[in-house]
């Protein structure tokens, strides 16, 4: 889902099921993880990816939660 727009990235993850967007959680957890290893051995370039995947597993998050108040 890199270099996607906002509005094109919430579309997608909205028209995921609930299967689907759980994975991508765990994907995005797992990135998220290796990319603050990276950034711990000064490997990482782009320190800002972390927060773009920090955002996207929120966002993920917050359609699984409205989901189950349905």
């Amino acid at each position: 889902m890199a270099n996607l727009k906002l509005k094109e990235v919430r579309e997608q993850l909205r028209s995921m099921t609930n299967e689907e967007l759980v994975n991508e959680v765990a994907v995005q957890r797992a990135n998220l993880y290796h990319m603050r290893r990276k950034v711990a051995l000064r490997q990482l370039e782009d320190t800002a990816a972390i927060h773009t995947a920090r955002k996207q597993i929120a966002r993920a998050l917050t359609i699984l939660r409205e989901r189950e108040g349905k």
